[in-house]
Formats: structure tokens, sequence, C-alpha cells
């Protein structure tokens, strides 16, 4: 998609600091984050949101992704969340479906 940030990142056309990147699926370090850990993971293909996924595989993914960067971050035994924003209400701003891993310190409920 032409305007999307997020598949411009996924091409290379603007800088992020990456993470990790495998099998479609990418993360890197959010520019505004809002833990000692912040990361975003994405499919590397445009999707709009998680209303938008038809693929219950890439779901699981995208899942086991965002697990597997708890550990290799060592935020996975203290514990993390992960959080999907969906559309306007939900909080989305990057109409590009992504997950936030978010860990490094105590997560408060309810979360905004």
């Amino acid at each position: 998609m032409g305007g999307c940030i997020f598949c411009k990142i996924a091409a290379g056309e603007v800088p992020a600091t990456v993470v990790k990147r495998a099998d479609g699926i990418m993360a890197f370090k959010d520019l505004n984050p809002q833990a000692p850990t912040h990361l975003l993971v994405i499919p590397t293909d445009h999707l709009a949101s998680l209303n938008d996924a038809k693929d219950p595989q890439l779901l699981g993914r995208l899942l086991a992704f965002a697990r597997d960067l708890a550990r290799d971050t060592g935020i996975a035994e203290r514990g993390y969340r992960v959080v999907v924003n969906t559309n306007p209400d939900g909080g989305q701003t990057v109409f590009h479906l992504h997950l936030h891993l978010l860990g490094g310190r105590p997560m408060t409920w309810p979360p905004g």
C-alpha cells in the first residue's frame, strides 16, 4: 500500500531499528516507547487491521513471533504484554496490522 509507513519500513524505504525478520513477519523498535521494551510486530504484506485478517495461521505466527521476541529480549520470565489496537476507537493510528510487545516494567490495569 503506497502511503503506509509500515509497508515502507518493511520494504526498507523508511529507516527503523529492525530487531528481527523472518517468514513474512518483522519486528522493530517503537519510536515512542511506552515501556523499556516496546517493539512492533508486523506482517510484511499490508493488512489494514485485525478485522481484515483472514488467515488464522498468520495470526498464530504473529503471536509466536512476539513470544519468541519476548524470550530473545529477556522479558519473558518476568512478564510482558501483547496489544493489538483495532480501528480508531481501539486506539489504532497506523492502519497496518501490528502487535505491540511491551515489557521491562510492571504493567497496570486497566491499560487505558
